[in-house]
């Protein structure tokens, strides 16, 4: 049994405490928060036993082999440092950290020590994403892709009031890029790989983080569109044209609907009966790195890649 202590007491952290729930040899002991009463009150919600207010003390106990860091983007890779130092695995909520050299020295530390360190990322695990990778042969040679997650804040409507909630102050690696650019990012990267070349731009707003941006990455012989947005919003699907069909995507986050269309206008259909709660699959995913059954490497390099992008488009 793999047992894991959550730092973080969001509703991301609350959603991640369900799907574990929905996943074999694997479960969450304690909650961790630097208020003791509001870890207590948090865990008594979810109904997990434990809460601590130490985490040096927590991580040294014995008590857990894994933590999962939802704490804001800003602090994960200081705890993420403590958790490996300490011989814990690490789960790290997207983004993993707000730069690449960031996450390199946790990748490096991680397997000097033997533990594992993984980004969730839950559309790249998503069953809806194996339909896409299934159908992408029968679309030909792949010249043109155009991803988009645009999805407007209710918390945006407080920075136009003068505020800056965490999602967007840039001291703690808030905005859109790295809240939802990750996405289509990430399913990108996961399904043709690093790309040569990477252009765009991102929006500032008034706190001085990222509320949207775009960018175009270029492969060999194809070239890639992607968009995000946290303050518009938008409903177009998501496409992969090839020489001999092109494939639709209903939503790049979690994939329910998957439609090839052919050159001669025939049609196969993909309807995905997938975990609501699709932080499911990434939490099965990192079971199986922990139980040493599959090569962390791949993903830790969809992790550096992404990360890289965005710090391209930051210029």
């Amino acid at each position: 049994m793999i047992r894991l202590a959550t730092i973080g007491t969001s509703a991301i952290t609350e959603r991640f405490i369900d799907a574990v729930r929905q996943n074999d040899g694997i479960r969450v002991d304690v909650v961790f928060s630097r208020d003791l009463a509001r870890g207590r009150a948090f865990a008594d919600k979810t109904g997990v036993a434990g809460a601590s207010d130490d985490l040096d003390a927590l991580l040294a106990s014995g008590r857990i082999d894994a933590v999962y860091v939802g704490s804001p983007n800003g602090a994960h890779g200081a705890q993420a440092h403590r958790a490996i130092e300490a011989g814990v695995h690490v789960f790290l909520e997207k983004p993993a950290t707000p730069t690449s050299a960031e996450f390199t020295a946790l990748v490096d530390a991680a397997s000097a020590r033997g533990v594992i360190i993984f980004e969730g990322m839950r559309n790249v695990y998503d069953p809806g994403m194996a339909a896409v990778r299934e159908l992408l042969p029968e679309v030909g040679t792949v010249r043109l892709v155009a991803f988009a997650q645009c999805q407007r804040s209710a918390r945006y409507d407080l920075v136009l009031a003068g505020e800056t909630p965490n999602i967007f102050d840039p001291a703690l690696a808030g905005g859109a890029a790295f809240d939802l650019g990750v996405y289509p990012l990430s399913a990108l990267i996961d399904l043709f790989g690093t790309p040569s070349s990477v252009a765009g731009g991102l929006v500032e707003i008034a706190t001085g983080a990222d509320g949207a941006g775009a960018a175009t990455l270029t492969y060999p012989g194809m070239v890639a569109q992607l968009a995000f947005s946290k303050i518009g919003f938008s409903s177009r699907p998501n496409e992969i044209q090839g020489e001999t069909g092109t494939l639709t995507i209903d939503e790049i986050t979690q994939p329910r609907h998957v439609v090839l269309t052919r050159l001669d206008g025939t049609t196969v259909e993909r309807r995905i009966d997938g975990a609501d709660n699709n932080m499911a699959y990434e939490v099965g995913r990192f079971a199986e790195l922990v139980r040493g059954e599959v090569d962390a490497r791949p993903d830790q390099q969809r992790t550096l890649d992404v990360l890289r992008v965005i710090e391209a488009l930051r210029g």
